[in-house]
């Protein structure tokens, strides 16, 4: 087959089993553009910002279990995705970049929308390749899928000059055999000496606890963790992207761990004997001041990248390699354990803490972020995915929003990236069509990827988007009254009427100002044929609680103030 370039471009996602891509044209990916409508199985979606393609691509990925892909052409087009990449980076999901580079002669020479992008993006990508010849497309591009999902997932970027795309190969085939690649082994395998130091630790402790990160859900290890935790009778706290790897109903389940945790996880972080890391990395967010970071616990770390041993917190067993694989030869091995006055020991913290649970206050007609998420958790499907923006109203999703089955639990963890709320909601749209879906969002990462409700009407989805507007940049305005005397110093924010900014898209607009009207304007959304935006107006200086401040021990958390109940640690 004589194939240009660009056409094997098409060829090898066809081949990847790619059926939806996210990308921007310009001049230097035009020959991709041209030779797409060749393609009719790969559905192209067109944002309105290639920050937005990559988000939308990061949440179909998450969401699907499969390589999401994002496009760009040269230049800005490629820079505008740098952060969507870093943020898959952060989170380990599995994507591939496709970008376009100028005509190879012209690399180096400052031409017009050229850019370094593969040196620009080398920190934030588990690889990348620069492409100049046409014989070199398909294999770089099936070494790019392969490296993706394969080991720890990751971003992987593809520059392709725009000679490459339009040079031709006149006896094209697909080679489809095994890949292999020199040095890069990530099938790794503990040593059984290893596995059973790790069981006769778990047999022998008396405090044991799960610490279940994002890597329980990327290796689909949940059932393999559940069994665990049921036969050995051990609790499980789980991180801001852990979330779902153990529904938030399961009696074992003690919630979320960290800066904005659950006070008596993080207590009983502080007072296990044991802790056993699935697939985390011991984030500063989670640990808070290492020095004092469960001292009186042996630890335990299953992870598949081998740099993240030992890197933040010094383990006494390291199982390296996949966690579904470990658990899988663990799980016969572990006793039956009898640990219900650790347990009991647990209720009893949870039961001490204050309240601060603003679900229990009184209905005094204020409108509170947490009625909302709650409200919505209430009234919405145990399949409905639920993607966030990043600040206050993420850590409020994450108290109050209880997720029952894993991937349906979106957001952005480690770099933390305003404006990944609604597109990443497009993307997790694509893939769960049947699913119901809801970004919720703040003011003011609503306001960075906005644009992107054009891209809602063009494809006609149905995303509903649930605006927690406090007229602040939230979080930060939190940080000024905590630690800098109340100086909020632009954190003020002017917004635009959301509803006649829904209207003005052909979607539909809702304002919501008394906890009374929640439940109808949920309902209505849900009715609904297309997209809806609601803005929840609600008490703007509205505070996160419990809260570690930044390096403090895990420990000291601040409290609602008026509804503090101390717990025999605090005393």
């Amino acid at each position: 087959m004589k194939r240009t370039g660009a056409q094997i471009v098409w060829e090898c996602l066809v081949k990847e089993g790619v059926d939806v891509i996210f990308g921007y044209p310009g001049g230097a990916n035009l020959p991709i553009y041209d030779a797409m409508r060749g393609y009719p199985s790969v559905h192209h979606v067109l944002p309105r910002h290639e920050q937005g393609g990559a988000h939308m691509a990061d949440g179909y990925a998450r969401v699907s279990g499969k390589v999401g892909v994002a496009m760009g052409t040269s230049g800005p087009g490629a820079t505008n995705l740098v952060t969507g990449i870093a943020t898959a980076h952060m989170d380990s999901i599995p994507m591939v970049f496709i970008t376009a580079q100028v005509t190879s002669k012209l690399i180096g020479y400052d031409a017009f929308q050229e850019t370094d992008v593969t040196g620009i993006t080398l920190p934030i990508t588990k690889h990348n390749y620069l492409v100049t010849e046409v014989k070199d497309i398909m294999p770089t591009l099936r070494e790019a899928f392969y490296v993706a999902r394969s080991g720890r997932p990751g971003p992987v970027l593809v520059d392709i000059s725009k000679d490459a795309q339009q040079a031709t190969i006149d006896d094209w085939e697909y080679d489809d055999s095994p890949i292999r690649l020199k040095g890069y082994r990530p099938d790794l395998r503990p040593a059984s000496a290893s596995i059973q130091k790790a069981v006769e630790m778990i047999n022998a402790a008396k405090r044991p606890l799960i610490l279940a990160g994002h890597g329980v859900l990327m290796s689909n290890s949940m059932e393999e963790m559940r069994q665990f935790a049921e036969k050995a009778n051990v609790p499980v706290a789980v991180t801001l992207l852990g979330i779902g790897s153990i529904p938030a109903s399961h009696p074992l389940n003690l919630g979320m761990m960290g800066m904005h945790g659950e006070s008596w996880v993080n207590h009983a972080i502080q007072e296990a004997d044991l802790l056993l890391a699935f697939g985390m990395r011991f984030d500063d967010r989670v640990t808070g001041n290492l020095k004092t970071y469960a001292l009186d616990a042996k630890k335990i770390h299953i992870e598949i990248d081998p740099s993240e041993i030992n890197k933040n917190v010094k383990v006494d067993v390291a199982l390296v390699g996949d966690l579904k694989e470990i658990m899988r030869q663990i799980n016969p091995l572990v006793g039956a354990g009898d640990r219900g006055d650790w347990l009991q020991h647990v209720a009893e913290m949870k039961g001490n803490v204050a309240v601060r649970d603003i679900q229990n206050l009184p209905d005094n007609g204020h409108l509170y972020a947490a009625h909302v998420i709650n409200d919505l958790w209430r009234f919405a499907s145990p399949d409905t995915v639920i993607t966030t923006d990043v600040g206050q109203h993420q850590m409020w999703s994450a108290q109050y929003y209880r997720v029952d089955k894993p991937h349906r639990w979106v957001t952005s963890g480690g770099l933390g990236t305003m404006g990944f709320g609604l597109p990443s909601a497009i993307g997790a749209k694509f893939a769960c069509p049947n699913c119901e879906v809801w970004t919720i969002a703040g003011d003011g990462g609503f306001q960075m990827t906005a644009a992107e409700l054009s891209t809602i009407a063009q494809e006609g989805i149905k995303v509903n988007i649930a605006i927690i507007n406090n007229g602040f940049l939230g979080m930060v305005r939190q940080w000024q009254e905590f630690f800098y005397d109340k100086n909020y110093a632009a954190t003020p924010m002017k917004s635009p009427d959301f509803v006649k900014l829904a209207e003005a898209h052909g979607l539909k607009g809702l304002r919501v100002t008394e906890r009374s009207q929640v439940e109808a304007a949920i309902r209505e959304a849900q009715a609904y044929e297309g997209s809806v935006v609601i803005d929840f107006r609600v008490e703007q200086e509205d505070s996160v609680y419990p809260m570690v401040p930044a390096g403090a021990d895990l420990h000291a958390m601040i409290r609602r103030p008026s509804v503090l109940v101390e717990t025999p640690q605090d005393q």
